[in-house]
């Protein structure tokens, strides 16, 4: 398998990866369906589409803004193109008022009818069995005929499968082949293996194989923008009071204790980490860019530990991209062997990876071997097992946004635990990786993203 780092980082927006970005990514790709269909004269005079939410993201989808990210997926944005605007929701509130889809390029007279509040349907029956986050798309004629229609799950991190494929992979999602990977290992005892043979690092067998996908210009200009992003992120939320939307009346952390912290000559490292990981999920939670890492639902843990790993133990652009390479060549081990969807095994796939993913590129950066990287994702990872995903009233506020700041502090004493022993460990990160997933299929599906 081969994910590359700039899939697994994600420039987009909050409060969700799996219940915003994707559904976006579905409504657009849907519709880019919808401008190839062979349409006939009579069959593209009246045309309707609908939109049904299912399973998690029926019951959670509101507090997600799911209706929201599929509008604007139909009206032809991405989660990039929203990153820059300044005013999201006034594009929103246009959006909601029209009832019908920009015309296809193809049939210049002909329009769709589209209304928000009537054509997204919150279906909280039965979920798809293939995977909680699932949406069905339909277009329909005039009399009600099916012309068009596809069902897509969101399987997180922004990541999307339709019906077809996810009956016909494993994890489930579709990936780059490893065969013209030099260095395809697809399981944390294959990687530990090949670092060996081949005396090369984490961080140096995950870059060869980006190179073979894209050039080092675009792979280094990739980095350099998801790095900017984290930053933004986090000085933005920072420097940002007031209550967060939802209903819950939440307020912004992060300003106070950040100001705080900065008054103190004894702050340590935990607060530090808390404010920064706090400050990412603030913007989350408010609908603002962030960088899925590897999802929304936990956006600063990586973000938290990277920034006051470069900042306050002057880290170099070096050790940034070392940082991020092993990080997502850990990420790319448990979303193919595992999941990353808080809807699919709970927020131990969600906190827990992310811990395990900063971790052990914090223990890269420090110096650590293949062997003591690899203890500490473990490390991090086995002590988010069982953790749930239901936050109150589906919102990505509470526990979420103090849970990435605790998702930090495990990353970071894990690193610091593992880089002072020599490696050797009882438990193996892929058993703890495959614990995780047996975990998340036993729990309850109350407990997950519900």
């Amino acid at each position: 398998m081969f994910i590359s780092v700039l899939e697994l980082f994600k420039i987009g927006i909050g409060p969700s990866s799996s219940h915003t970005v994707g559904p976006m990514v579905a409504a657009k790709l849907f519709m880019k369906q919808v401008e190839q269909y062979n349409f006939t004269d009579n069959d593209s005079k009246h045309l309707s589409l609908t939109c049904k939410l299912k399973g998690s993201l029926a019951f959670t989808g509101k507090g997600h803004a799911t209706d929201k990210a599929v509008t604007l997926g139909l009206h032809g944005y991405s989660a990039i193109d929203l990153a820059q605007l300044k005013n999201i929701d006034h594009l929103i509130d246009e959006l909601w008022q029209k009832t019908s889809l920009p015309n296809l390029p193809r049939l210049s007279n002909t329009s769709i009818a589209f209304s928000p509040s009537d054509n997204i349907i919150f279906d909280r029956g039965q979920a798809l069995n293939e995977h909680p986050n699932g949406m069905i798309f339909t277009l329909a004629d005039k009399d009600k005929n099916v012309l068009l229609t596809e069902t897509y799950f969101s399987i997180g991190g922004g990541f999307i499968s339709t019906l077809a494929d996810i009956k016909h992979i494993n994890a489930p999602l579709k990936m780059q082949a490893m065969d013209s990977c030099p260095y395809p290992f697809d399981s944390a005892d294959s990687m530990l293996r090949m670092s060996a043979d081949h005396n090369l690092s984490i961080n140096e067998m995950k870059h060869v194989n980006e190179c073979q996908y894209i050039t080092e210009l675009a792979l280094q200009n990739g980095i350099d923008a998801i790095w900017s992003a984290m930053q933004n992120c986090i000085e933005t939320g920072l420097h940002s009071a007031g209550t967060l939307p939802g209903g819950l009346h939440i307020k912004r952390r992060a300003k106070k204790l950040h100001q705080q912290l900065l008054d103190d000559p004894n702050a340590n490292v935990n607060d530090w980490l808390c404010a920064y990981a706090m400050a990412v999920n603030e913007e989350n939670a408010a609908g603002h860019m962030v960088v899925t890492a590897p999802t929304n639902g936990a956006a600063g843990v990586i973000p938290a530990v990277l920034y006051y790993f470069i900042k306050h133990e002057n880290g170099t652009r070096k050790q940034l991209n070392n940082f991020l390479l092993t990080a997502s060549a850990i990420g790319g081990l448990i979303k193919h062997n595992s999941s990353i969807s808080g809807a699919e095994v709970g927020c131990q796939g969600e906190v827990g990876s992310a811990a395990a993913m900063a971790a052990a590129g914090l223990c890269a950066v420090r110096g650590g071997t293949t062997q003591q990287i690899e203890n500490a994702a473990e490390i991090a990872l086995e002590h988010h097992l069982g953790m749930t995903c239901d936050p109150v009233k589906g919102l990505v506020q509470v526990p979420c946004i103090e849970r990435n700041g605790f998702g930090a502090i495990k990353a970071y004493a894990a690193a610091s635990l593992a880089i002072r022993e020599n490696g050797e460990h009882f438990m193996s990160l892929d058993n703890c990786i495959a614990a995780m997933k047996q975990t998340g299929l036993e729990m309850s599906d109350k407990y997950k993203e519900t």
